[in-house]
């Protein structure tokens, strides 16, 4: 098996497995935050400020997952395009 076909191969599976443990990360933030959003709905003493600032956090940790995502898989990218010319 040539060298080109075995970085290809263990392109595909690091790929993979940053696509699994991905997921994996988001269903636990996806679930506190789920944990989050209904115990601060429930704090009578906290102000709706507070609870709108949380809210936006929570947002920002979403975009910036989102973009981690898209900057680790346009790296795949460009590596499965180095790889393709060899």
């Amino acid at each position: 098996m040539e060298q080109g076909q075995i970085a290809k191969q263990m392109l595909t599976y690091q790929k993979s497995l940053f696509e699994s443990s991905f997921n994996a990360v988001c269903a636990v933030q996806d679930q506190t935050e789920q944990m989050t959003k209904t115990f601060i709905e429930q704090m009578p003493w906290m102000p709706e400020e507070g609870k709108q600032t949380l809210k936006q956090s929570m947002g920002t940790y979403k975009k910036a997952r989102d973009n981690f995502k898209k900057s680790v898989e346009d790296g795949y990218a460009q590596l499965e395009k180095l790889f393709e010319g060899k």
